[in-house]
């Protein structure tokens, strides 16, 4: 199950479990208050009955050592015959007698309402967890078979998306091959809309090299890459370009687990902008700090880094879309990049361990 996979399941699983589950919760808690003020009223009943014995002279031997009795004078004080309380470990009620005679409290032991008490909380607990793994498997079953359609649906999109990508390479193929059979002809090399031409075609080829590796991430496969040879291959590739620029490669190691085909387009893209958008006779460094690369240029200043991986955001007229793959990329494994800027130069990092 890929990233985007998980966090459509996380989402619906999460939705629906935690709904069910807070139902169940609630559901639970409300029937223990019911059951238990069914067992106060029970007590209650309990020691109505124990007092009718004893105003009858019946013997208290009938009723366990849990009851006692006393008379009390209440002073012509009322008392609610509702009246019902615990006090300490015991539950009490007064029950009036005859006309000018004491009133008799009863007592009995709470010790059996806690035992019932309890175990009805442990029946409740028990239900409900299982009720909660219940709707948890449920949920689980569930969540997976609405991510089917959209599985389906993603795995056609990237089908046309390859096809696509791999229908274009021919007609690239071919224009990069007539542009350059143009170049031969010293007249014509030097017409601005040659030129032109030669640039859209390069920036083509480049968007189609990015979506090719993007539309690969699914069966990216993960090896141990040294990233400064794939630095030190991209650089070599813009030095002839920026002869003006000089490049700064701090460091010769690190070796870290990632494909290096996508790496390698997120480092060129990366450093491609480094020199498109720097300074005459500006510099490149790239180095490294605890596993963090670091690719700085001095370039004018970046206004709104939040922004800068956003799809079509462009601050100096590009198109916006290579760095959004690199976004996509660095997600795909699992790659933090971060965007610094001042008025002095602008620094990429890519946090390998993140």
């Amino acid at each position: 199950m890929h990233r985007h996979e998980k966090n459509a399941f996380l989402k619906f699983f999460i939705t629906y479990f935690f709904s069910v589950a807070l139902l169940i919760l609630i559901a639970g808690f409300f029937y223990f208050q019911q059951i238990k003020e069914g067992y106060l009223k029970a007590e209650d009943f309990s020691l109505i009955t124990y007092a009718r014995y004893i105003k009858i002279g019946d013997s208290s031997n009938t009723y366990s050592s849990e009851y006692h009795h006393k008379f009390v004078d209440t002073n012509n004080k009322y008392i609610d015959i509702r009246n019902f309380e615990k006090i300490g470990k015991e539950f009490t009620k007064l029950i009036p007698m005859s006309n000018n005679e004491p009133y008799l409290q009863v007592f009995k032991s709470d010790e059996n309402f806690n035992n019932e008490v309890y175990e009805l909380l442990l029946r409740v607990i028990v239900v409900q967890l299982l009720l909660l793994f219940i709707f948890a498997t449920l949920s689980f079953y569930l969540a997976k078979s609405s991510l089917k359609p959209l599985k389906e649906s993603i795995e056609t999109l990237d089908k046309f998306a390859k096809d696509l990508i791999h229908d274009l390479n021919t007609p690239i193929t071919a224009m990069k091959l007539n542009i350059k059979l143009l170049e031969k002809d010293p007249q014509i090399k030097n017409i601005k809309a040659i030129q032109r031409l030669n640039k859209s075609i390069n920036t083509v080829t480049e968007l189609h090299e990015n979506l090719t590796v993007l539309l690969e991430k699914r069966t990216f496969q993960i090896i141990s890459v040294n990233v400064f040879d794939i630095v030190r291959e991209v650089v070599h590739l813009h030095e002839p370009s920026y002869p003006n620029i000089t490049f700064d490669i701090s460091k010769n190691s690190l070796i870290i687990d990632t494909n290096p085909n996508a790496l390698k387009e997120v480092l060129h893209n990366i450093i491609s902008n480094a020199c498109k958008y720097n300074r005459h006779n500006g510099y490149v460094r790239i180095y490294e700090e605890n596993k963090i690369l670091h690719i700085r240029n001095s370039g004018a200043e970046i206004n709104e880094t939040n922004k800068i991986f956003n799809r079509n955001y462009s601050e100096q007229n590009s198109s916006g879309i290579g760095l959004d793959i690199v976004k996509r990329l660095c997600d795909a494994m699992n790659i933090k990049i971060e965007v610094t800027s001042d008025e002095e130069s602008n620094c990429f990092s890519l946090f390998f361990d993140k």
